[in-house]
């Protein structure tokens, strides 16, 4: 029964978790919401990471799952939107939406699939205290010949393979691979999985900050870094840079004191008569996510370049906070463009979504 805490990941690098082969099984890591399932013959529930239900969004998938799933099972997996063969994050963030008449118009426009890869319980059995490939077996018994909206996540025990899986299926919108011990229970909430995640370099226009919440008056610190890259002569908000410690706050705040300017004298300064947030998401405005919250910002004179570490680009933007690595006195901020950041090669989701190969799923049933 709710409410089930999802096993977590950390992080590690690609070669240590192939070191770990065959005791692991390596998996592709989705790019959705973190969902469990719970179906008791027409009753089911999806609930999120913190337990919260996320039911009421995705009637589609509500629907898939009684259709297609087990009478009484407990699934740990991800629910995703595709769009042509790619996943597409932002917009299954939009069908989070308070009005049902939103949500039923989304779910018919932009349906949802959800993908399993571990089993808690089926039937009057818990699996949580088996081992993860008693798990991974009873799991591809009940749930052969999915075919979507709802799949079986495919896994593997071949280095060549995980490699593999690491570079192309990115394409697919896709950031990394899993790897999961075999020997390992169900540890709720315990970070006993390992994620291997896309790491690159970028070099960024610091264009403002935003204070920390312990920021005062008479201590200032800086909370976030507001990043820009160049596109068709503009400045764009890529994203932003955080995580520094107290006293690097403290330092950063003055250092950038000089760079200070007026809104008007600012390239995001046309930006701050809109309530809502536009396309490319600019600093300072509004939308349901942030609703509340001061999303004020400092303008900067575009004149510093950074350079930072970012796993994975959403559409225009990082998809996650980049992390600083160094000034770059030697670059002009107006070189500084989305022609230096590493696309993706094209990779279709069906053939992520179509099946383990067989050599694949013998190895985790064994």
């Amino acid at each position: 029964m709710p409410p089930i805490r999802p096993m977590l990941a950390k992080t590690t690098t690609l070669e240590k978790a192939l070191a770990m082969l065959p005791y692991v099984q390596i998996e592709p890591k989705w790019d959705g919401f973190r969902c469990v399932v719970f179906k008791d013959g027409d009753e089911v529930e999806l609930t999120s990471r913190n337990t919260k239900s996320l039911t009421r969004y995705f009637p589609d998938v509500v629907a898939a799952i009684k259709e297609q799933l087990p009478d009484r099972i407990v699934l740990d997996g991800e629910l995703f939107v595709a769009i042509g063969d790619r996943l597409e994050f932002e917009v299954l963030q939009e069908r989070i939406h308070p009005a049902k008449s939103r949500v039923d118009l989304l779910a018919e426009k932009t349906p949802a699939g959800f993908v399993a890869f571990d089993l808690l319980a089926l039937g009057d059995q818990s699996y949580l205290d088996r081992p993860l490939h008693e798990r991974r077996a009873a799991m591809t018994e009940a749930l052969d010949g999915l075919r979507g909206p709802c799949f079986l996540t495919r896994t593997t025990r071949d280095p060549a393979e995980a490699e593999r899986w690491f570079q192309d299926f990115e394409g697919a919108g896709l950031d990394g691979v899993i790897a999961k011990p075999l020997d390992a229970t169900y540890q709720q909430n315990a970070r006993t999985m390992l994620k291997i995640k896309h790491e690159r370099t970028a070099d960024v226009v610091v264009a403002g900050y935003r204070e920390h919440k312990n920021s005062t008056p008479e201590k200032p610190l800086l909370g976030s870094l507001l990043l820009g890259l160049y596109a068709d002569g503009e400045l764009q908000h890529v994203g932003v840079s955080a995580s520094f410690t107290a006293v690097r706050r403290a330092e950063l705040i003055e250092e950038l004191r000089p760079l200070v300017c007026p809104i008007e004298e600012h390239p995001w300064g046309r930006w701050a008569e809109f309530l809502t947030a536009n396309p490319d998401r600019v600093p300072g405005t509004q939308s349901r996510w942030s609703a509340g919250k001061d999303l004020s910002f400092t303008p900067l004179r575009p004149e510093r370049v950074l350079e930072v570490k970012y796993d994975h680009l959403d559409g225009r933007r990082f998809r996650h906070t980049a992390q600083f690595k160094r000034w770059r006195e030697d670059r002009d901020p107006q070189s500084c463009g989305y022609d230096q950041l590493e696309e993706p090669v094209s990779y279709d989701l069906a053939r992520v979504l179509g099946g383990a190969d067989p050599t694949s799923e013998s190895d985790v049933n064994d």
